[in-house]
């Protein structure tokens, strides 16, 4: 079932020290002790900051009281000023952080005010980041990188205000490190800011109202960077002769209309987040064209304007010099209507994992049907429209703190198909013969790909996929829709339906096969007419070694208890020949599923294909089983042979069987104490 989930900033956030104390029980501790606050999760050493490299140069951690006679917390409000780039690529964070300044109830959430240099100073601040549906409180100590007494990180302005030097350490801290904030979108830091969505518009493909999409956006509280594409790494952060640099993120702080000779004219505000380096072309801080604007007009816009990394540029300069414009919405409000809307919303986590979820885009047919599968039910139009409007955001999750296990991002996206009505994960012949209806616009190795459909009412299916197959990533999918929609996560049911075997056929009516069965089986069991597991796999491996159309390495011993755990109905720890006649007609069965799953005559079967096999044997799993069961019986190229395919299909009979006879109200549920488990546990 989705959660159901609000983008509110009144959720209390998690505490995320190891310890499981909070930053006030650390505080006080610390008061109590007389000692300041040293941070074992994120101590003050090389690890801390590079995971992949040598400091280059030496570097002290030095907190704010040894670095200038009387630190300040915050001075005279946090401001966009405040922030200046230090050491590290992370332009992309920094301008988040100017666009958060100017929402000062979101920064009073990110930046909790209870926190000083004076009243009760500990050595310890924290600060909140929302992440993967949840907000988190992140502790940090003040040590900071410096060298000769200078912060080499991000610094504001005033040699004596620490508070973004502080809150870029604790988002380092979440990630593992200073080195895995290198290079990033600003939507992903604005995202973690405030929980909301982002949109992303490409300026010479834009809307023609993009202006007025991007002033109400701005008046409601929104975030908001833009950069300018580079063609190769050797033009990132190169400087333009028009001021301006490129692969560079920068925030938009400002949107206004003027006056200028009779005509209106379009403004942006935009802020350098180096704090420095401005547009040098039209309506520059001290370009003729103020000239031309009424004095009083001109005051309240430029706010005795310097060199302070922010400038102001005609809207049509600014889309002809810069490519992409992204917005985060606090909450995903309807930006092209003058009415504001909150947004019904529903929430997925999800994983691909090879072998049984990790089907990759529908260029790969054969397994893209295994992707985890998601069902949409937009049941009423929109107020003002007879379509539904919905945002779809599917993110990856956690790969920022992954980098340091050679893991970045994956290419993601997703496509969205016109639901038929049955409740059950649609196999592989329903997208061979269905277009999807929308889909995100490309498959991207962004953290979160989003996109804002109409579509007409009905139910819809939802696809979201790595591009490749067999890449591996958690997931998080957000649906926000404008009225209430139902949402599902198709197979997710587990159930068996295994009738009772038909009774074996009386001696005088064998067939020649069972005739010739029970001659090899007389052999093996002697004089008590029962074979042990011993004389059991014996048989077994004699008789499928014959078989040269599967993959057979032998049946283990182990494989061979559950055959007779599962056909033993006296319980006398060996099979008597009426019940291995019942085993061996399952077992034909087991093997002509197999043969059937076994496309390219390989022996072996597609762990993806494992899915429908139980499936036809009766036994239906959702996807965290299969994951599992892949996990732990497909080999290398995601393939299962013989033997532990049956291993697996004996094995999961014996646990449905088990389960039903004790769930005797057929709930789905069972209570048991330690020694039932046990004996269910060491029998299957």
């Amino acid at each position: 079932m989705p959660v159901q989930s609000t983008l509110s900033g009144s959720v209390k956030a998690i505490d995320t020290q190891s310890d499981g104390k909070s930053f006030e029980q650390l505080r006080q501790e610390c008061l109590q002790k007389g000692v300041l606050f040293e941070d074992p999760d994120f101590p003050a050493t090389d690890s801390s900051l590079f995971f992949s490299q040598s400091v280059p140069v030496q570097i002290q951690w030095k907190r704010p009281t040894e670095l200038c006679e009387n630190p300040q917390f915050i001075v005279g409000g946090a401001d966009r000023t405040d922030i200046c780039q230090g050491q590290l690529g992370d332009c992309w964070l920094l301008a988040a952080i100017a666009s958060l300044t100017l929402k000062k109830d979101a920064l009073a959430r990110v930046v909790p005010q209870d926190q000083s240099f004076d009243h009760r100073y500990a050595g310890i601040f924290h600060f909140q980041f929302w992440q993967h549906n949840r907000w988190l409180d992140v502790v940090v100590d003040d040590r900071l990188p410096s060298v000769r007494n200078k912060l080499i990180m991000l610094h504001s302005a005033s040699n004596d205000e620490f508070w973004s030097a502080l809150l870029e350490k604790a988002y380092a801290k979440m990630h593992g490190s200073y080195e895995s904030l290198k290079g990033g979108s600003t939507m992903e830091a604005m995202e973690d800011f405030t929980g909301g969505v982002g949109e992303m518009y490409e300026t010479k493909n834009a809307p023609t109202d993009l202006f007025s999409i991007m002033k109400k956006a701005l008046d409601r509280g929104s975030m908001m960077g833009c950069s300018i594409d580079i063609t190769s790494s050797a033009e990132s952060e190169a400087k333009t002769s028009t001021g301006l640099v490129k692969g560079h993120a920068y925030s938009i702080t400002g949107l206004e209309e003027v006056n200028y000779r009779g005509q209106k004219v379009q403004l942006i505000r935009i802020r350098n987040p180096w704090g420095q380096v401005e547009w040098n072309g039209p309506w520059s801080d001290n370009a003729r064209e103020w000239n031309y604007v009424d004095a009083a007009e001109k005051t309240r816009i430029l706010q005795n304007s310097t060199d302070d990394g922010e400038f102001w540029m005609e809207f049509e300069d600014f889309k002809r010099n810069y490519d992409k414009v992204e917005i985060c919405n606090m909450t995903p409000d309807s930006l092209t209507d003058d009415t504001k809307r909150q947004w019904e919303v529903s929430m997925f986590e999800g994983n691909w994992i090879r072998g049984s979820t990790a089907g990759g885009c529908r260029n790969f047919i054969d397994t893209f049907w295994t992707n985890p599968q998601f069902k949409l039910q937009l049941e009423d139009a929109d107020d003002d429209d007879d379509v539904c409007s919905v945002v779809i955001a599917l993110m990856q999750k956690n790969r920022r703190k992954l980098r340091k296990e050679g893991l970045d991002l994956e290419t993601i996206g997703f496509a969205v198909y016109e639901a038929p009505d049955d409740e059950d994960q649609q196999g592989k012949d329903f997208f061979r013969y269905h277009a999807s209806k929308a889909r995100s616009r490309t498959y991207i190795n962004m953290r979160e790909v989003s996109e804002r459909f109409t579509l007409p009412p009905g139910k819809y299916l939802l696809v979201p996929t790595t591009f490749q197959p067999h890449h591996e990533a958690d997931f998080l999918i957000r649906i926000f829709s404008e009225k209430r929609a139902g949402a599902l996560e198709m197979g997710s049911n587990v159930d068996a339906d295994l009738p009772d075997p038909a009774p074996p056929s009386p001696p005088e009516e064998e067939t020649d096969e069972e005739k010739g069965l029970r001659r090899l089986f007389d052999q093996l069991a002697g004089s008590d007419k029962a074979i042990s597991v011993r004389e059991l796999q014996q048989m077994l491996n004699g008789v499928l070694s014959r078989r040269k159309e599967i993959k057979f390495d032998g049946l283990s011993l182990s494989t061979c208890h559950s055959i007779i755990n599962l056909m033993d109905v006296d319980n006398t720890g060996m099979l008597e020949f009426q019940e291995f006649k019942v085993f061996w007609e399952k077992m034909k069965k087991w093997i002509m599923l197999f043969l059937s799953f076994d496309t390219d005559r390989s022996g072996k079967m597609s762990s993806y294909e494992l899915r429908i096999a139980l499936k036809a044997a009766g036994m239906q799993l959702n996807n965290k089983l299969l994951q599992l069961i892949g996990l732990r019986f497909a080999d290398d190229s995601y393939d299962i042979d013989f033997d532990d395919y049956l291993t697996c299909i004996v094995r999961l009979e014996n646990m449905f069987r088990a389960f039903q006879a004790m769930d005797k109200f057929k709930r789905g549920r069972v209570k048991m104490n330690i020694m039932q488990f046990l004996m269910l546990s060491m029998n299957v």
